[in-house]
């Protein structure tokens, strides 16, 4: 039945039509005042032209007012030409009650950002397999039971810990069943749930200051500083972190590695110092955290495996999907030793607060039936192509440019001659080139006689579109800065000195 204003039918009301939300004064006439406020809605253009309003009883129920006042205030409306009521069509917003336009010229928002971005630690955003992913979802939640849409196991979908722990195994090396896994929304969430929190799971009071290397994010090192945990840099050379060094610090009982990568150096740690710092780990009683951050990502040689299948009980392994897939999807593990499984679960609470059990659901799917392995190989392929064009810009326009850090992972590390690196950022920020100096990740107490600074560039090649990466590169090759003794060119703005010319960038694949 099709209600108009004036009709009083006598079948009880129904919640039918659209909602819509009013905000009426407390005093006054409710008709004078259900009549304004739906002029003013038309007015602002909140109610477009052609927009079909709720029946009047509906309106009256959800407003708390009289059928008869909703009624009367529709029909005056229709009256004064700001509806129009037909029959079969109910009531609509007239279609002449056009809202007042402003005389304010309206300026296009303008989105801030660089023109070329080279920042590291960002996957090609373009890449995310989206059909692959959506089918997987598919056919995930098709096999959902219906408790995987309550509340979350704090410890994660057993499914997916189930598949992590034959994939960690497979291509990581990692030593662990489903039981020692706990999923968690990425590596700064773990970080907060070992560090952080009224009951942080490794207090400083007992676990005594954090070892970390001396070249790390400085994002972690403010997450753990912001919850009182003190770090002890550890030097870095050509092998990675000197963990040697930990003989040197009786009170620190745990360390922070990225052994597969050095990061943002590059190089993976020694066979030797995994080796050492296992058997640090277990003659002090202390614990090793890996952080596996692009493990995935090795060009050159076979992938280097994970320090945690030493000894699973020293070394509490973390990995997520930031770099494999997208650091969207806000999922991440922690491989744990058996003693800290219960200690981190009461850390997190009874329920999920963090991960998706839908996502979880997807990511098992999207792993067990092999589409998360096409990727990585794909991108494998994807990201090494990118890393050979850069190395072959480099050749080309600064052959004198050291570049390391490239056997894995998405960045490189452009290393510059002492006291560049400053001048070098500068020019990059004038011509809108976003790039990121290599003191940025200094740990702020190392020395120079532990650890002599080093001027560079960290070059992230994974971010910028396929066709946008060629002048992107050309943007940085235009900034570096020529040879010892050659003349820097003003047009330039810091100039590679050697454009068109040949040569072989210097390059380490440690």
């Amino acid at each position: 039945m099709t209600e108009t204003p004036g009709a009083h039918p006598t079948e009880p009301a129904r919640p039918t039509g659209n909602d819509l939300h009013l905000d009426l004064p407390a005093t006054g006439g409710r008709r004078s005042a259900l009549m304004a406020a739906l002029r003013e809605a038309i007015r602002t253009g909140r109610l477009a032209p052609g927009t079909r309003l709720p029946p009047y009883r509906a309106l009256a129920a959800d407003l708390g007012l009289a059928r008869n006042t909703a009624a009367e205030a529709y029909a005056e409306l229709v009256a004064e030409g700001w509806l129009t009521a037909r029959q079969g069509s109910g009531t609509t917003v007239a279609e002449r009650a056009a809202p007042v336009r402003s005389d304010r010229v309206r300026r296009p928002i303008r989105r801030s950002g660089p023109v070329h971005d080279l920042r590291q630690g960002r996957p090609d955003a373009a890449a995310f397999p989206r059909t692959a992913w959506l089918a997987a979802a598919r056919r995930a939640l098709t096999a959902a039971p219906n408790e995987a849409f309550g509340p979350g196991d704090p410890q994660g979908r057993r499914e997916l810990r189930t598949v992590l722990a034959d994939y960690l195994a497979r291509a990581r090396g990692v030593r662990t069943d489903p039981d020692r896994i706990v999923v968690c929304s990425g590596f700064a969430h773990a970080l907060r749930l070992l560090f952080d929190g009224a009951a942080p799971v490794l207090p400083p009071a007992e676990q005594g200051p954090l070892a970390v290397e001396a070249y790390g994010l400085g994002f972690h090192r403010g997450l753990l500083a912001a919850a009182g945990v003190p770090a002890v840099p550890l030097p870095i050379d050509e092998q990675g972190a000197r963990v040697d060094e930990l003989a040197r610090h009786p009170d620190v009982r745990t360390v922070l590695l990225t052994p597969a990568h050095q990061f943002p150096t590059g190089g993976p740690l020694h066979a030797g110092r995994r080796a050492a710092v296992i058997d640090w780990a277990r003659g002090r009683g202390g614990l090793v955290l890996e952080d596996d951050y692009d493990g995935e990502f090795r060009y050159d040689r076979q992938p280097v495996g994970a320090v945690q299948g030493l000894d699973p009980d020293r070394v509490l392994y973390l990995g997520s999907t930031s770099k494999s897939l997208s650091p969207a999807l806000r999922l991440g593990w922690m491989v744990l030793p058996d003693h800290l499984v219960d200690r981190v679960l009461a850390a997190k609470g009874e329920r999920e607060a963090w991960a998706s059990a839908l996502d979880q659901l997807t990511l098992a799917e999207f792993i067990d039936s092999g589409g998360y392995d096409r990727h990585v190989r794909r991108m494998r392929r994807r990201y090494r192509d990118r890393r050979d064009q850069l190395v072959a810009a480099l050749a080309v326009n600064a052959p004198h440019i050291e570049v390391s850090g490239i056997a894995a992972g998405l960045h490189a590390v452009l290393r510059l001659a002492p006291g560049t690196e400053r001048s070098i950022l500068k020019a990059a920020a004038y011509r809108g080139l976003a790039v990121e100096g290599l003191a940025d990740y200094r740990h702020p107490a190392v020395t120079a006689a532990a650890m002599p600074a080093a001027d560079g560039v960290v070059v992230g090649y994974a971010t910028p579109p396929d066709h946008a990466y060629p002048a992107a590169l050309q943007a940085l090759c235009d900034i570096l800065p020529p040879p010892a003794g050659a003349a820097r060119s003003p047009e330039s703005g810091g100039g590679s000195g050697s454009a068109g010319g040949e040569g072989q960038a210097t390059v380490r694949l440690p």
